[in-house]
């Protein structure tokens, strides 16, 4: 595991051994799990951005852009052509189950993450508030956590008031049927289950070409 740099922002590399060849980010072959840190240690209280309060969001006023616009202001990943994403089911913090297919035809936005990572702790805030915003609109966020140990994270989840679904991924079986070998890594997906855009590393999810890439999508 080391830091890497990407589109200006910072992010963590999951590494197989030399062995193994590296497969790209939508492969699904699997890889052995890499366990985080010894001494998981998040950043500083003080260092994390405050969720906005609770309450129905505020008609949005900002730039509307069209989705090959927000795509590039975002500096996303995308595909050559149409891919349809892998289904997969995971258990949800609280004891439900979240089942990708079971969403088809909302635009759906898939994080993969840890408590260990500065990176993906960074962008949550802005996540929580893309979320608010939009899922009244036929908006799914999941954010899907690669802690080894699962314990530390619906601590996480209270204390920065995240209302966004969690799903639980401790063996990386959904990480490594996607192919992910970074983290943060967010999939968007659009509504007919295809791959729209990748990011790899935080990103600003609740800026005008956040907003402009779930709206233009949804419809």
């Amino acid at each position: 595991m080391l830091f890497a740099i990407a589109a200006g922002a910072a992010y963590l590399v999951l590494r197989p051994g030399p062995e193994r060849e590296e497969p790209t980010a939508t492969e699904a072959r699997p890889a052995p799990p890499v366990p985080a840190p010894e001494s998981p240690a998040p950043p500083a209280p003080e260092r994390r951005s405050p969720v906005a309060s609770s309450g129905p969001p505020k008609p949005r006023s900002g730039r509307q852009i069209s989705v090959d616009a927000a795509i590039r202001e975002l500096d996303l990943i995308q595909p050559s052509r149409p891919r349809a994403v892998q289904d997969f089911t995971a258990p949800l913090l609280g004891g439900k189950s979240f089942r990708l297919t079971g969403h088809r035809g909302q635009v759906l936005l898939i994080n993969f993450w840890a408590t260990w990572c500065p990176p993906c702790l960074e962008e949550m805030p802005a996540l929580e508030r893309l979320w608010r915003q939009h899922k009244d609109n036929g908006f799914v966020l999941v954010a899907v956590s690669l802690d080894g140990d699962p314990g530390p994270v619906g601590p996480f989840v209270a204390e920065h008031r995240l209302t966004f679904p969690v799903a639980l991924d401790p063996k990386f079986e959904v990480a490594n049927l996607y192919g992910v070998r970074a983290l943060p890594a967010t999939f968007v997906v659009d509504r007919l289950g295809n791959l729209a855009a990748l990011a790899l590393g935080p990103r600003t999810w609740d800026n005008d070409a956040a907003h402009s890439l779930v709206e233009g999508l949804a419809k």
